[in-house]
C-alpha cells in the first residue's frame, strides 16, 4: 500500500538550530526507494508504507547513533486506494486552481 507522509523531526541537541541533524536525516531518506520533498517545517515522503516507515526509523537510528539522546517526530500519513497520487500531483492541483483565479494584472 502506498502512502504519503509529512514528517517533522525535532532532535533535542541542546542547540537552537537543528539544520545539521535535518540534513543528516535527508541523506538517510535519500537511501530509500521513496519520493522526498523538503519543505520549511518538515519533509513530505511518498512510497510504499513499509519503505516510508523504515526510512523514518532509519532517521531516528542515525541521529541516535550520532549522539542525539532524544528525538520527537510528528508524522501525518494518508493513504488512498482510488489512484496513485504523488506529492507533486497534489501541489500541481492547487497551483492549477490558483492560476485559474489569478487577479487581473495591475496597469
Amino acid at each position: 500500500m502506498k502512502c504519503m507522509a509529512d514528517l517533522c523531526v525535532i532532535p533535542f541537541n541542546g542547540q537552537i538550530s537543528v539544520a545539521d541533524e535535518i540534513a543528516e536525516c535527508h541523506r538517510v531518506l535519500q537511501q530509500f526507494d521513496i519520493d522526498i520533498q523538503l519543505h520549511g517545517y518538515g519533509t513530505n515522503l511518498y512510497g510504499e508504507w513499509d519503505e516510508v516507515f523504515a526510512a523514518i526509523k532509519a532517521c531516528h537510528e542515525k541521529l541516535h547513533d550520532s549522539g542525539v539522546v532524544r528525538i520527537s517526530s510528528t508524522i501525518k500519513v494518508g493513504t488512498r486506494t482510488d489512484k496513485d497520487q504523488k506529492i507533486e500531483d497534489k501541489v500541481d492541483a492547487v497551483n492549477e486552481r490558483l492560476a485559474a483565479h489569478e487577479p487581473p494584472a495591475k496597469p
